[in-house]
């Protein structure tokens, strides 16, 4: 929003929220009925061309946003190193009303200008026109307009709408009020009505004519530069007629140069080119990939998860993971996606963060969760070669997110450090952050929880550290009971950070066949039909990777073990899976301990670090335990 919003700021169908495309309805259900009755002479195929226009549009714009986010989180040749956060994310989520209203205008000239419709697939001279008017008058009348949208008083009421993104993305491009938007609406319009009335236009012409607005307007928002600097070296006035990202990257950091639209010249014409211009475009190129020092490896989740990945949709992308019903619709592209990265699949870097300290990546192995049931040795081949990779690299750190850790995979890790006995990088399961979390969430006057669900590493821990305590742990369930009652000769602890406090006590566990408890510890494998007979304003505080169902309205539901990041912590703009904004999943938080820490240790397999001693240090580190989650509806 500008800092005085002016009238005619919000878009009209703003009210609307995610409805706003039933505007368009009726003019695609009409230009369909109209192709569909009328004889073959009068069926007007330029306006039945309209709507799968629109979908091109959005299809393009979300490979800007793809490609961007991509090579953003990689580094290399990127121009602004720092990041952006979840506000800058909200405010350019209404990226897709500017096309909305290129569909209504379109409609709109189609019907009401006979000029307008029935347009021929391709006409040479229209094309020509076209570029040749975006060449003369729109480019100089956009830089002038643009000159006046920095005057104090249109800028504060409109234009710092789009300023207030320093560090661009390609969809800022037409974060817009919408008289603004109107406004440029108008001038290109130039010489698309320009064609219509000299009876020239045709259907390729607007189509290629967009495309091109879109491209370039894309391409100049990215925040990396990829154009070679041999083009401008064979052909130095080339300079004068393309712009860069880079050159247009000093327009949000500079605010008074580099107003041209996508062609420099008329920057140089009246001295608003900024000198550094050149320089930046020359280190942006130069710019090699980032030396990482922390790895967070985790993997798909649900078929639809990759449409919930930073590189996918950025709105869904920024909340927690939840079912989307218009997701059903992508349906054929989400198998699609699923064969291919079954087939061809490959580790990608999904984002980027940053400390004073630190820089982290998080990376994913394109599986899904199903998968890992069914093909283990293809799976644990991926995660030793991104483990070998990031050793490679130089990174201090790897952490194993949600199944990528599972004992019968790789024995939480231990697989690859036996099979790789030189490795530099530190593997962590984190899994002993994740105990002092739990143990964190359990009220203080707890003298007595229940322990359901599958007995895990994580469990045995648990059930360890509240021995300690003298809490008594009731499971439901004999072969758990005979496991726990084990002593834990498997499982060393507190090792290689603090080897006080190592005798395991014997703790007092109940077998019951009652659940009368109003603290539940929850682990993978609870059935529906075992939470439902939990007693009223039971907590359930899960230490499984993956939540479990929300199905009791009168209860009380924590996370999976997660911290709140600090705000040292930049460039997060994305939800881990099913958690809130900026909070972290306790195995991810715990490589970023680990390497603040310095600790030279890897934790995997059986190794369990002291448990308070990282949980005070995640603390001291700025990481902050999660309240209760909000009340959900079953």
């Amino acid at each position: 929003m500008a800092s005085t919003p002016g009238i005619l700021t919000d878009w009209p169908w703003k009210p609307l929220g995610s409805f706003k495309y039933v505007i368009l309805a009726p003019w695609v259900v009409h230009s369909i009925y109209q192709y569909v009755v009328k004889d073959e002479t009068e069926r007007d195929v330029s306006c039945l061309v309209i709507f799968p226009f629109l979908l091109w549009r959005i299809i393009h714009n979300q490979i800007w946003i793809s490609l961007s986010r991509y090579r953003t989180a990689k580094g290399n040749a990127r121009i602004l190193d720092k990041g952006i956060e979840f506000d800058q994310v909200d405010r350019e989520g209404n990226w897709d009303d500017q096309i909305l209203l290129t569909g209504l205008l379109l409609y709109v000239v189609s019907y009401v200008m006979e000029e307008a419709s029935k347009l021929p697939l391709w006409r040479t001279d229209g094309m020509i026109i076209i570029f040749l008017l975006h060449i003369g008058p729109v480019e100089f009348l956009y830089y002038w307009l643009h000159r006046a949208l920095h005057h104090h008083y249109l800028y504060s009421r409109y234009h710092s709408h789009h300023h207030s993104s320093i560090v661009t993305q390609p969809i800022t491009s037409v974060i817009h009020p919408f008289v603004e938007e109107l406004a440029y609406f108008v001038l290109f319009a130039i010489p698309i009505m320009t064609a219509v009335f000299s009876g020239t236009m045709s259907v390729a012409a607007y189509v290629v004519y967009i495309t091109y607005i879109d491209f370039m307007n894309n391409m100049g928002h990215c925040n990396f530069e990829f154009i070679p600097n041999r083009f401008f070296t064979l052909f130095p006035p080339l300079k004068f007629l393309i712009y860069t990202p880079s050159f247009h990257s000093l327009h949000h950091t500079q605010f008074r140069t580099n107003y041209s639209l996508f062609m420099p010249f008329y920057d140089y014409v009246y001295a608003t080119f900024d000198k550094s211009s050149d320089t930046l475009y020359k280190e942006s190129l130069k710019k090699q990939e980032d030396v990482v020092d922390v790895v967070h490896l985790t993997h798909l989740t649900s078929p639809q998860s990759i449409y919930h990945l930073r590189l996918g949709f950025a709105s869904l992308a920024s909340r927690p993971h939840t079912s989307t019903w218009y997701l059903w619709l992508l349906y054929p592209i989400t198998l699609v996606s699923m064969l291919l990265t079954w087939i061809y699949g490959r580790t990608f870097i999904v984002e980027r963060n940053q400390t004073d300290e630190l820089n982290m990546q998080t990376w994913t192995i394109p599986k899904y969760q199903f998968q890992f049931l069914i093909q283990w040795q293809p799976i644990n081949k991926l995660i030793e070669e991104a483990i070998i990779n990031a050793d490679q690299k130089g990174c201090k750190v790897l952490t194993l997110g949600l199944l990528n850790q599972g004992d019968e995979l790789n024995k939480h890790g231990a697989l690859y450090v036996q099979r790789n006995p030189k490795l530099k990088v530190r593997v962590v399961d984190g899994n002993s952050l994740a105990v002092g979390v739990v143990l964190n969430n359990i009220p203080k006057f707890a003298t007595q929880v229940l322990l359901i669900g599958k007995v895990t590493k994580l469990a045995f821990a648990i059930y360890h550290s509240l021995s300690k305590r003298g809490i008594q742990i009731v499971v439901l369930n004999e072969q758990n009971y005979k496991r726990l009652n084990r002593k834990p000769s498997n499982y060393n602890y507190n090792t290689n950070i603090n080897n006080n406090n190592n005798n395991f006590e014997e703790p007092t566990l109940l077998l019951s066949t009652a659940s009368s408890q109003n603290i539940w510890l929850v682990g993978e494998g609870v059935r529906d039909e075992e939470q439902l007979k939990a007693p009223k304003g039971t907590t359930f505080i899960p230490f499984s990777q993956f939540p479990p169902k929300v199905l009791r309205k009168d209860c009380f539901y924590h996370y999976t073990p997660a911290l709140k990041a600090p705000p040292s912590l930049q460039n997060l703009h994305s939800c881990e899976n099913w958690l809130p904004r900026r909070v972290m999943s306790a195995w991810r938080v715990a490589g970023i301990v680990h390497a603040m820490e310095g600790w030279t240790e890897h934790e995997c397999g059986d190794a369990m670090f002291d448990v308070e001693q990282v949980w005070l240090a995640s603390l001291q580190h700025g990481f902050q335990p999660l309240e209760i989650m909000p009340s959900t509806t079953a």
